[in-house]
Parts: structure tokens; sequence; C-alpha cells
């Protein structure tokens, strides 16, 4: 029987149950073309304007591996310490649904091409946390169904759907995990990370943008619960296509809490899919989970095996990029900032444009302030990522050089900052533009002192009768006259001397 019940509180479902968690991510890979056909993998095309007989599953239309792809997965599974197949090859996964035109999915099934590895993740106090990867699958993304006339989106209640096959055979690698045990209390954050960190090493591999906010990178997180001190798994459900890192831990966290309400209430849990609601973080129930059998796997008799050679396999080993952890510990120490600092610039999307800002000459703290500063502020409120600004790494290292220069201060490079931002030019154009270098010039900054100090009598006798914190206020009224463009440490310099008053 199945008994519905309210979440329970997180903690009391951690004080019976042990939570075992798998997570399968698809990405979506980066190539020209389909999986299988010639047709444009390019986003952004009219619908069905990006299909041909092969990947609508025409008859006597007959599929061809796309070779980058194989490389593609092969760099992904080295990445994950995967031992890679010898030979291997493609099945049919058979299933109806409308977004799959051919009536069934070309994958891999029980010889994928990278299999037995682990990725470290690191958490947020600094703790790493192994994660088993059980497999990653070359396989064919599906069309994309839209369902009209419903209130939420989805065929419940909808009037009638359409569909767009220009998704239908994008390739993709699906990375499935081994049971994740041991994480305890800890993991929707076990989950979160994982993901966060799969994201950073197909990025720094080149091989997708694996972007979860354009679906290039999604991820079903199946969640099961077993009585503490108990070693066989539970039933598990599998919320599915969760697409943001804040999801994937909330989906965690929700179906934690409702499995322990169901089985706390002498409930039993039901194995299936399960949709996941930005809105509020809770899941509902899809359709009942297929097992493996249901989809009557067959190897693929259009397609020969793959069997990558040796030699080729050890070349792309050695071409592998340093991986993202190496990679934030050695930033880390060479920067000399800590776990929680690193985590921030990552959570931002800021990591490696400071790293670009560095190679173009700015000095590491003075990238680092610029990019988690100004420019975040800026993006969160255009509601853009960092990278999406238009502005580029040399930019902000020049506005960082103007400013070792003497030729800013900081308030006058915000400003040159919002030009550049909005496409009034590089920066040396803007300062010209708006007329924004600080006032250097000795005469003109004296005249300004000596103003502010004749307007303002009975602050200055303050500064001579030793209260030399009253200099601010002269020193404000310095800034407003030059329109902020003076060295605020020279003006106040001039005003102690020419009142005399040493600091």
């Amino acid at each position: 029987m199945t008994v519905t019940a309210d979440l329970v509180p997180y903690e009391d479902a951690l004080a019976s149950y042990d939570p075992v968690m798998g997570l399968e991510v698809h990405v979506e890979l980066g190539t020209r073309t389909k999986m299988f056909c010639g047709c444009s993998a390019a986003q952004g095309a009219e619908p069905n304007a990006q299909t041909c007989p092969t990947c609508l599953g025409l008859p006597g239309a007959l599929p061809v591996v796309n070779a980058i792809g194989v490389e593609s997965a092969i760099r992904i599974g080295l990445a994950l310490n995967c031992s890679i197949a010898e030979w291997c090859r493609f099945a049919r996964k058979n299933y109806f649904y409308p977004d799959m035109p051919k009536n069934f999915q070309t994958s891999q099934y029980d010889e994928p091409i990278a299999y037995d590895g682990y990725l470290d993740v690191q958490l947020e106090d600094g703790s790493v946390f192994r994660v088993e990867i059980e497999r990653a699958h070359m396989e064919e993304d599906t069309g994309k169904s839209l369902h009209i006339g419903g209130a939420t989106g989805r065929i419940h209640g909808a009037s009638h759907s359409l569909l767009d096959y220009n998704r239908a055979g994008i390739p993709l690698i699906e990375i499935v995990t081994k049971p994740i045990e041991g994480a305890g209390e800890r993991a929707p954050e076990v989950a979160r990370a994982y993901v966060a960190e799969l994201r950073e090493v197909i990025r720094s591999l080149g091989v997708s943008e694996a972007r979860m906010d354009k679906g290039q990178m999604r991820c079903d997180v199946n969640l099961s619960l077993r009585p503490n001190g108990t070693k066989p798994l539970g039933t598990r459900s599998e919320t599915k296509n969760v697409n943001s890192l804040r999801s994937v831990e909330r989906a965690a966290r929700y179906e934690i809490q409702r499995h322990a309400a169901v089985l706390s209430s002498g409930g039993t849990i039901v194995q299936e899919t399960r949709h996941f609601h930005e809105e509020d973080g809770s899941t509902t129930s899809g359709r009942i989970k297929d097992n493996a059998e249901d989809y009557r796997y067959f190897p693929e008799p259009d397609l020969v095996p793959v069997a990558p050679p040796k030699e080729w396999v050890e070349q792309l080993r050695g071409e592998l990029p340093e991986l993202p952890l190496a990679r934030r510990n050695r930033l880390r120490e060479e920067w000399g900032v800590g776990a929680h600092e690193m985590q921030s610039m990552l959570n931002a999307g800021a990591l490696d444009p400071i790293v670009a800002t560095i190679d173009a000459g700015a000095p590491a703290d003075q990238a680092r302030k610029w990019w988690m500063g100004e420019l975040a502020r800026n993006a969160n409120e255009s509601g853009r990522a960092l990278d999406e600004l238009p502005i580029t790494p040399a930019q902000v290292a020049r506005v960082t050089a103007l400013v070792a220069a003497g030729d800013l201060n900081d308030k006058l490079a915000r400003q040159v900052i919002d030009g550049v931002l909005a496409g009034e030019g590089d920066p040396d154009t803007v300062v010209e533009k708006r007329g924004l270098k600080v006032v250097s010039d000795e005469g003109a900054l004296g005249t300004a002192v000596d103003e502010a100090i004749a307007g303002n009598a009975a602050i200055a006798d303050k500064i001579r009768a030793g209260k030399v914190a009253a200099a601010g206020a002269l020193v404000g009224a310095v800034m407003k006259a030059t329109r902020g463009q003076a060295d605020a440490a020279r003006v106040k310099q001039l005003i102690l001397e020419k009142l005399g008053v040493s600091e």
C-alpha cells in the first residue's frame, strides 16, 4: 500500500534513516553536428529546421557515428578516472513517446565506453568526498515537447502538444554514479557539490558549455532511505531533469523528508519518476519507473562496434588539462585565499574571468576585487552571468593598471567600468570621453584645498588644534569640488601641510 503523509523534519528523518543516492547526469556535447547524422546541433533554429530522414527515424535512413562525440566521451571518461573500453557498441532502448521519432533511443546498455571511475568533490568546509562512477556512456537526446493549454506546462491538463525535433539526435553523455553511501545528513550538499564539480570538469575539457539553465546539463536525482544500521537498499524514486545546482540540493532534501514521512507512516515507497517544482522545492509523481528489461535493449544492428585504439586513448590522456580541483588548490595556494573565498568565486562564475584578468597583467587581489565586487553587483542587478557582461578580462586589467598608475581612483574606476558596460568603448576611450582622469596637477589641487580651508574655517581650527580626524570633512569638500577626481590621500596630505599639522 501507499500512504501519503506530510514531510517530517529533516533532522528527524536522519535520526531514523540513512539516505542513499544515485545521480545520473546528462551532458549535451558541443559538437557541430548530431550524434548519428549530419544535421546541425546548434541551438536557436526554427522548430524542426534541423532534421533529416536519419534523426526523424524514416525508413531506410542509416546512422553514422560522430567521431568527435566518441572522442569527447573518452575525454570525459579519462577525466573521471574511468577505464576506457577496448570494444563497446550501441544498443536500442525501446519505448514509445512522441518526442522519440524512431520509437527507440540509440544508447549504450551493458557495454559503455567508460566505466569504474570516481570524482573527488570538495564540500563547503573544505573536506573531500569521493563519488564513485559506475559508467559514462554515449547516447542521443530526444526532441522537445511543448504542452499547450494547461496551467503547469505539463502534459496533464494540456489541450494539445507541439513537437520540435531539432534536439532529437543531439550527442549526449550520460554519467551514472554508483550508490552514494555514507553522506548522511550531508547527502544534499554532496549531490550539489558533485554536480558542480562535474560541470567544472566538463567545461575544463571544452566538450560542452554545460549550461544547466539552457538544458545542456541535466541531473536525475535517485534517492532511497534505509533504516539506520541496515545494509539492504530501499526503494528509490527518481526526480527527473533537475536543472540547477540549488535545485539538485533541494530535490534530494525534499525526497529524504518525503520518503521518511511515508515510511514512518507505515507506507511503502513507489519506484517512480517524479517532477521537481522550482517554486516551492517539492516533487510530484510522474510515472511508474520501468526496469531495464522493460526497455527491451538489444544491440543496434545499423552501427558497427566502437573500438578505440589504446594509442589514441593514451594520447587523449596526455592532452587532458589541469582538472578543476587541482587547479583550485593551486590557485588558493598562489593567492593565499581560504576555501570559503574560493568557493564564493566558483559559485559566482568568477574564477575563470579572474584568472584571465591576471593573465592580462592585473595583480591577483585587484582582479578578485573587481570581479567579485563591482562586476558581480552589475551581473546580479542585470540578471546576467559574469561571463555574459560586455567587458573583457583585458579591459578589467587595463582599469587596474590605470588605478595603479594614479590616473584613476576607485570611484572613477567604477565609472569607467560603467562606461565600458554601457558600450562607450574601451577603458581609455571612456576616460577620455567622460573626462575621468584623477586631478594630479598640484596647482589645481592646491587651489581646491585652499578654497576648502577658507570655506570651512571652524573645521580648519579643529585640525590645527590636533583633531586630525576632522580633516575628512575638508577632504570631502575637495573631492566634491573636483567631482571625485582628486587623489584623496594626496588631498589629505596637502591639507595637513597647509595647516602645519603632522599626522
